[in-house]
């Protein structure tokens, strides 16, 4: 990545928004306290950025109307009743999104890009208040270069009951560029809210780097429910980053599934700094050919009586790569706290690789606390029970592949997203089309 600090630092915004302006100068000046991340930073050992080394992605697309015709009945979720955003490349594109205007009240929703002075006023003071950004290189890249975005405020004792669809659109582009992408989500106190964030598109094409970030702040007794489906086309380069802060008794529900790419990595951070707050973060990833997929996860206990549940699974096929960092950190103030972390995966070539690091790191001393990680290849028992059954070895393969992430589907909260996932699951696990009967 050779120079891209100073490229970053020196960077011109292109259709820039002007009350970002701030924003975006303290990001470039805070890239240039970082040293590059490389393969001899720990956080970036098993990940290579090759793919960013000439700066080449660092242009952003400046595109008034995006094209409709990307659109796909591929990435309607069926069933779904929601109030829908959609960004193609990075831009805005109001003839594919909802009708914003006569929201419940007690709800503003808007892209940075229509935002009210009011409205950018409260973005300005919260954007930055969920990162620790000493720490995550590429979220102080994003807001070195943050022109866009999406807004959601649910103010106290508001319950949303219409989730919100944010779906992100990858195009083709004549020149390589990036999509910079923003979510702030403010949870008032007692208030209760479902988000969907979507990513899709970019078959066949290899010119648009995602740099996404979002921020979540979840207020005392709120409840937020959040669905990331990182399902875009392998030549897409995406390293994104969701923080949430945690008030009294707040409830947060996350569940990931990602694709593989050339590159795609995915931190995760959820600050515990109410007590009572609890966390459950559920996961399944599937990098195949020579994709890779990174997952690094924290969860801070920073105060006492906190809980949090975290499961990662991952199939690894083909010459593929994983990784997965899961770190929970109790501090010595969050005694009471209860925390659990599990990473299982399984091997389906043996090209593939995984490489997985649970960590638990406290400084309490009344806390119930476990973690677990485990690789293997599929049950060489369990294929020959199916086998003298009348299952066929493929028709096996396919069942316990599913079977080993199908929990972790069925745990799925929002029945449309459940469906919509699943076939295109059996397609993957099974590319005889005869196959997809055991999973769809």
């Amino acid at each position: 990545m050779a120079n891209l600090i100073q490229q970053l630092s020196t960077a011109q915004q292109v259709g820039s928004l002007d009350w970002l302006a701030a924003v975006n100068q303290q990001g470039r000046n805070n890239v240039l306290g970082f040293t590059q991340p490389g393969r001899k930073t720990e956080a970036w050992k098993y990940t290579s950025l090759r793919v960013l080394d000439d700066g080449r992605f660092l242009e952003q697309s400046n595109q008034a109307s995006p094209d409709a015709a990307v659109w796909d009945s591929a990435h309607q979720i069926e069933g779904l009743d929601a109030l829908k955003l959609v960004f193609v490349n990075g831009v805005y594109c109001a003839d594919l999104s909802s009708e914003l205007e006569g929201l419940p009240d007690g709800v503003e929703l808007t892209p940075f890009s229509l935002a009210t002075a009011e409205q950018q006023t409260s973005i300005s003071c919260a954007l930055n208040s969920a990162v620790v950004g000493e720490k995550h290189f590429f979220a102080v890249a994003n807001s070195a270069q943050v022109n866009e975005g999406v807004y959601l405020k649910v103010r106290a004792n508001t319950l949303l009951s219409t989730p919100i669809q944010i779906l992100h659109l990858h195009s083709e582009s004549e020149k390589q560029q990036s999509a910079v992408l923003r979510v702030l989500v403010d949870m008032g106190e007692n208030s209760q809210a479902t988000l969907i964030e979507q990513f899709a598109g970019g078959d066949g094409v290899a010119n648009v780097f995602v740099n996404s970030l979002n921020e979540f702040l979840v207020g005392d007794n709120a409840k937020f429910d959040y669905y990331r489906l990182n399902l875009e086309a392998e030549t897409v380069p995406h390293i994104g980053g969701v923080h949430a802060n945690l008030g009294r008794c707040a409830t947060f529900n996350s569940f990931y599934i990602a694709l593989g790419s050339v590159l795609k990595r995915l931190d995760l951070v959820v600050n515990h700094r109410g007590e009572g707050a609890h966390c459950d973060m559920q996961g399944v990833y599937l990098p195949r050919n020579k994709q890779l997929v990174d997952f690094h996860t924290c969860i801070e206990h920073a105060v006492p009586h906190c809980t949090s549940n975290e499961i990662f699974r991952g199939i690894v096929a083909d010459e593929s790569k994983a990784v997965f960092n899961g770190r929970i950190h109790i501090h010595p103030d969050a005694q009471k706290t209860y925390a659990q972390l599990s990473n299982k995966n399984l091997l389906t070539s043996n090209k593939a690789e995984v490489d997985t690091k649970p960590e638990l790191e406290i400084y309490a001393d009344d806390v119930q606390c476990a973690h677990g990680a485990t690789v293997a290849q599929l049950d060489s028992t369990a294929m020959h029970y199916m086998q003298t059954r009348g299952v066929s070895a493929e028709e096996a393969r396919v069942m316990l592949s599913f079977g080993f992430i199908n929990e972790l589907i069925n745990d799925i909260r929002l029945a449309p997203v459940a469906e919509y996932l699943r076939p295109i699951m059996a397609r993957m696990f099974a590319r005889d089309e005869r196959l997809m009967r055991h999973i769809a």
